[in-house]
């Protein structure tokens, strides 16, 4: 069987089977690839004479680009062959620096039909950022929108420079690619562990690391991916996520592109969440992907409303409370389903189309992925670190490891185990409850407190918009919670709301959980958006009996609060 029908044949078996769990897990096995070019083996075969929209791109000012899937394959090659015009050769690092606009995805298929490596950034980065992503990938050429261009004006280094969107003196211009021919012939073939993708990770609790990913371990694994999002072909999948991290590869390109679907987005420059529904509706979106802080202000429309076409409702990036997803299933009828992963990794756990779901369980093992909680004794556990069993079970979407650091990737893969570093607990039907990172969970009174769990229950609180929870030192109990607190619009600080809040948790949490501390402030993120509860740690540990702030509260400041 050659290798692009075995890969097909591990997709069929998906979606044939895309309802019915046990099957599928029970069945599924990873095609054993030696050479794959997923780009031209796989995609410009499907895309040969198909025109059904593969791309679709929605402005707020209501332009759109729509490019079919023969479209797609043309102008790639088109973009292949110009690039190798320029210098690009097999193995070579391009940094790809774009929103979302059609030439992002013209970049992708054509670096991957050449066995180009991948960088993809955010355009977010700063001149600082980029020094370090430029040293470190060892970065031969850009390709980057050209409002961005300025920050690699004073950048050491000496790498091809192409600019998206014009092009200033010194910058090839990509546009010229248009005029390339629409065949390419690759260099040689593609071997499954060539090296494809250099993820810089966002860097939550250290400096970003670099994952390295090859053409088998995302184009390939996010086959699981593809199977928790529940995609069909022709469907029309919108992923609210931005370029330069993985979860915009996974929803955004291989996962959609696998399954035959449309990739579909609305590009905006400020969240308008009335306006995204809008946009649901009359583009008939079928399935939707979105982090937590979007389905927090989804739910404060009138969802009811609002009738869409959409069949399956996805939360990544950040575990989803129990509260978002109840008000959205009594709008809709549909259950936001969670799942887990890592930029690692491709999806590991999740909860699957139709199936049974558990309040706050992120879902099971998906096929491909053996999962094992390990306590701190490296032995199998109902409550530890997450891990992939490796060996024969070692799931083809599993990162080759960090570019340039061996000590850190034999530390995660040591003892036959991939260690994600998140902590979990598991249940006598399998579904898997998140925890928290292993860095986050702490130690108050000697019992274990899971952050999330407290993040949760704050942010059902009608006032609260996003929580953080560090560990706050105290001379009794060693470490107590101490809550970080952004309110929602309209809502202003003060000595009443902090009381409420303190009354809200206490009725919901049980004492040695409490809250004990509350400060009304900004939660520094990374440039992805996720919370540095490290930060606010390292803070609090540093200030030590310092004089409070004028926005931060202690339960004993309110003893009307009995119990």
């Amino acid at each position: 069987m050659s290798a692009v029908n075995e890969f097909l044949a591990a997709r069929d078996f998906l979606l044939q089977h895309r309802s019915d769990y046990a099957t599928a897990y029970a069945g599924f096995k990873w095609p054993k690839l030696k050479e794959f070019n997923w780009a031209l083996d796989y995609f410009d075969a499907m895309a040969k004479g198909n025109d059904n929209p593969a791309l679709w791109i929605i402005e707020e000012d209501g332009r759109e680009s729509k490019l079919s899937f023969a479209e797609m394959s043309a102008r790639s090659n088109r973009v292949a062959n110009w690039l190798r015009k320029q210098g690009v050769k097999r193995g070579e690092r391009i940094l790809i620096m774009l929103g979302n606009e059609v030439p992002l995805w013209e970049t992708m298929l054509a670096a991957i039909k050449l066995g180009a490596v991948v960088i993809p950034a955010t355009t977010l980065l700063t001149p600082e950022d980029l020094v370090d992503r430029v040293e470190r990938g060892q970065v031969r050429h850009v390709v980057i929108g050209k409002a961005h261009t300025d920050k690699f004006e004073n950048l050491p280094g000496s790498f091809g420079r192409i600019a998206v969107g014009g092009a200033p003196a010194g910058w090839k211009a990509f546009e010229d690619a248009a005029a390339e021919s629409d065949a390419f012939t690759p260099d040689g073939v593609t071997r499954v562990d060539d090296p494809l993708l250099l993820y810089f990770t966002s860097g939550t609790t250290s400096k970003p690391k670099l994952v390295l990913h090859t053409h088998q371990s995302y184009p390939v694994g996010h086959l699981s991916t593809m199977y928790w999002i529940g995609l069909k072909p022709n469907d029309r999948h919108m992923n609210i996520s931005s370029p330069g991290w993985a979860k915009h590869a996974w929803s955004c390109f291989f996962a959609p592109w696998n399954a035959g679907a449309c990739v579909f987005l609305y590009n905006y420059n400020r969240f308008n969440a009335a306006a995204l529904l809008d946009v649901l509706v009359k583009y008939e979106v079928t399935t939707m992907c979105a982090p937590p802080t979007v389905w927090r202000m989804l739910i404060q429309q009138d969802l009811a409303s609002v009738k869409t076409k959409l069949r399956e409702l996805i939360g990544a990036g950040e575990p989803l409370n129990p509260e978002v997803i109840d008000q959205v299933k009594k709008a809709w009828g549909i259950t936001i389903r969670d799942g887990f992963g890592q930029t690692e990794t491709t999806a590991q756990i999740g909860n699957t189309p139709d199936q049974p779901l558990k309040p706050g369980s992120m879902g099971r093992p998906l096929p491909g992925y053996k999962i094992a909680l390990l306590d701190a004794e490296s032995k199998p556990s109902v409550e530890g670190e997450v891990a992939l069993v490796m060996g024969e079970h070692r799931p083809v979407g599993l990162m080759v490891g960090y570019s340039g650091d061996p000590a850190k990737t034999a530390e995660v893969m040591r003892d036959g185990h991939y260690r994600t570093g998140d902590v979990a607990s598991i249940d006598e039907d399998g579904y898997i409850t998140y925890v928290g990172r292993a860095d986050d969970v702490f130690k108050a009174s000697d019992y274990r407190i899971s952050p999330f769990e407290l993040e949760s229950v704050l942010i059902e609180h009608p006032a609260v918009a996003e929580a953080a929870v560090v560990p706050s030192p105290d001379p009794l109990r060693l470490a107590v919670p101490k809550a970080f607190v952004i309110l929602v619009a309209g809502q202003e600080p003060s000595r009443e709301l902090a009381k409420d809040i303190f009354a809200f948790t206490r009725e919901r949490l049980a004492p040695y959980k409490r809250i004990r501390r509350l400060s009304f402030a900004d939660l520094p993120k990374t440039i992805s958006g996720k919370i540095r509860r490290v930060e606010l740690r390292k803070a609090e540990e540093a200030r030590g009996e310092a004089a409070r702030g004028e926005l931060e509260f202690f339960e004993e400041d309110f003893p009307e609060l009995k119990g």
